[in-house]
């Protein structure tokens, strides 16, 4: 936790170099620059020493989770400064490279996200990172299980609770028949919305779109990534294992705001993200920094009607 002094100064910083930034985004830029300041003091042991001693623990939110702290973990695995790494239930599969991997916490939190300690924490005015390296989770995990006749396509949906409020950015029953209607034909499309059970929660109430049972009678043909966990081909240890398998031989993705487009955009290919409003509007994260988790070709819906011409241009076969 950062002193009451150097909280003013870096905030006076913040607005003499951003004045025109909106106050209710400004503590963001002052945070990327409490995250640069705190790495100095890792100049000797990161790029001098070169030991493993680099203890790195999280417990915030998946999004974050995905975007700084998997990338920079991985660096200092590559840096050879890796010692050990501490995060949710559910997560040891993702830092397959650690050499020490604990999964210590149950719950993912708010107040998790604000660990000054990566190079970057929830949203920055610059993605120009040192100390992050992108994780090559399909190259990992690609394999012959999960093959199909037509390539996969995953749609990766979310309807949560969004800023204390109803969902905003999700997939309605119109929106997935128009997907499904006009997509079965060239792709086996795998239907993705993970149970509570199936995840590490968060302060995010899941609600039900009543999807499945709809998906069952009017798109029989659909694969549900649930489905493919109950038979376990794969013999994953649990659902985000499944997920990694099968997402590794994907390369079309549509997926929603939050951890779900994070987690698509880890796999190369097309990744489609609805994303209605929100802070990574403004810092271009879609942009900027998603394309650098795998080179994936990211499109940024902002409404249902852009969903749609992106699927016109970018998924249905001409």
């Amino acid at each position: 936790m950062r002193s009451k002094t150097a909280n003013k100064f870096l905030s006076l910083i913040t607005f003499l170099k951003h004045p025109r930034v909106p106050k209710e985004l400004r503590y963001f830029y002052r945070d990327t620059y409490e995250c640069e300041l705190t790495q100095l003091k890792y100049i000797s042991k990161d790029y001098l020493e070169r030991k493993e001693y680099k203890e790195i623990s999280f417990n915030g939110e998946f999004a974050p989770e995905l975007q700084f702290v998997l990338p920079f973990a991985y660096w200092h695995y590559k840096n050879g400064t890796l010692k050990s790494t501490r995060a949710a239930k559910y997560t040891k599969e993702l830092y397959f490279f650690s050499p020490d991997h604990v999964e210590s916490f149950d719950n993912r939190t708010n107040e998790g996200n604000y660990n000054f300690e990566m190079p970057r924490i929830l949203y920055s005015q610059d993605y120009n990172m040192s100390k992050w390296k992108a994780v090559p989770l399909k190259e990992h995990y690609s394999n012959d299980i999960y093959k199909y006749d037509k390539p996969i396509l995953i749609i990766a949906n979310r309807y949560n609770m969004e800023w204390d409020g109803p969902p905003i950015s999700f997939y309605s029953l119109e929106q997935l028949d128009y997907m499904i209607t006009n997509l079965k034909k060239d792709y086996t499309i795998i239907y993705n919305r993970p149970r509570p059970e199936h995840i590490t929660e968060d302060n995010s109430q899941i609600y039900d779109l009543k999807e499945f049972d709809w998906l069952q009678r009017e798109h029989p043909e659909v694969l549900l990534m649930e489905d493919l966990y109950k038979e376990n081909k794969g013999n994953a240890n649990n659902f985000n294992h499944l997920q990694l398998m099968v997402y590794a031989n994907a390369n079309y993705f549509v997926s929603v705001h939050g951890g779900t487009a994070a987690l698509a955009s880890y796999f190369g290919g097309v990744n489609l993200i609805i994303s209605k409003k929100g802070p990574e509007h403004h810092f271009k994260c879609y942009q900027k920094l998603y394309p650098k988790l795998s080179g994936a070709h990211i499109l940024h819906a902002k409404t249902d009607n852009e969903v749609i011409s992106y699927i016109e241009k970018y998924y249905i076969k001409k």
